[in-house]
């Protein structure tokens, strides 16, 4: 099963492009985007679109450099005020899914909520891109869109997360 958007696409360093002014702080959030999105909207709402167990694209290989076999990427819409906010898409390897097993588990809780409960969270540089969605699907619209991208880690635990932001969030 493909993913609902490819994360492959040219990552920079979210420091060295110049960001839409609008997006620019929920780009840099260094917190919680969940806690972020929570907090400007009256009603949140997260849907698991998929959670699959398959192997990490080689495009995706430089963020996890050490990993090998198969991962569980899952993917969400948040929405805000009932108009989809945030796409996310997590992958989260078969090593780390040993330590962090609650991360299996989440169903429709969002992933932000439970890692920045960590206090040995780690959290690796921002990396920004523009993503192309071609058609519409999952309830979003085809287009060009915001994403940012990190590797989290958790007692050692690598797992990679990309967002991408939706029209709804310069609403916001």
């Amino acid at each position: 099963m493909t993913a609902v958007i490819s994360l492959n696409a040219p990552w920079l360093a979210a420091d060295t492009l110049r960001l839409p002014e609008k997006l620019q702080p929920w780009l840099l959030e260094p917190a919680s985007l969940t806690a972020r999105l929570k907090a400007h909207c009256q009603q949140f709402r997260l849907a698991l679109l998929a959670e699959t167990t398959t192997e990490l694209p080689d495009f995706l290989w430089p963020c996890l450099p050490a990993i090998s076999g198969a991962c569980v990427r899952r993917e969400v819409l948040m929405s805000c005020n009932q108009q989809p906010a945030v796409y996310a898409q997590s992958w989260l390897p078969e090593s780390s899914r040993r330590q962090l097993y609650q991360l299996t588990a989440l169903g429709e809780q969002p992933l932000g909520e439970f890692l920045f409960q960590f206090p040995d969270l780690r959290r690796g540089p921002i990396e920004v891109a523009r993503l192309q969605l071609a058609g519409a699907t999952a309830g979003i619209a085809a287009g060009e869109y915001w994403a940012r991208r990190s590797v989290f880690s958790v007692a050692d635990a690598p797992l990679l997360v990309a967002e991408v932001f939706l029209p709804a969030v310069e609403l916001l």
